[in-house]
């Protein structure tokens, strides 16, 4: 089993009944790019990276992993080989 992922691609939307968090989000990162998402509280980031990890499905939209598609891509088990972690910070 390959340890990398040499290209990640996806578009997707996801509605929560009535309400749209995501719309045409997209992105394309190759190699051993770097990615963060920043964004108010709220806004669909750590929605968008459960549905690349593939723990919960888009609405509309596909993930493509290394050039194929990728509609049951699943955590490793016991491994943070696809983590989503929301961290808080206050003022002090």
């Amino acid at each position: 089993m390959k340890e990398t992922i040499d290209s990640l691609r996806f578009r997707i939307t996801k509605r929560f009944g009535t309400k749209t968090v995501l719309q045409d989000f997209s992105l394309e990162v190759r190699g051993k790019q770097f990615i963060t998402f920043l964004g108010p509280s709220g806004c669909g980031k750590s929605t968008a990276l459960n549905i690349i990890a593939g723990l919960i499905p888009a609405t509309d939209g596909e993930v493509w992993i290394d050039g194929g598609a990728s509609t049951t891509c699943r955590p490793r088990s016991g491994a943070s080989a696809w983590s989503s972690r929301t961290t808080h910070s206050s003022p002090t």
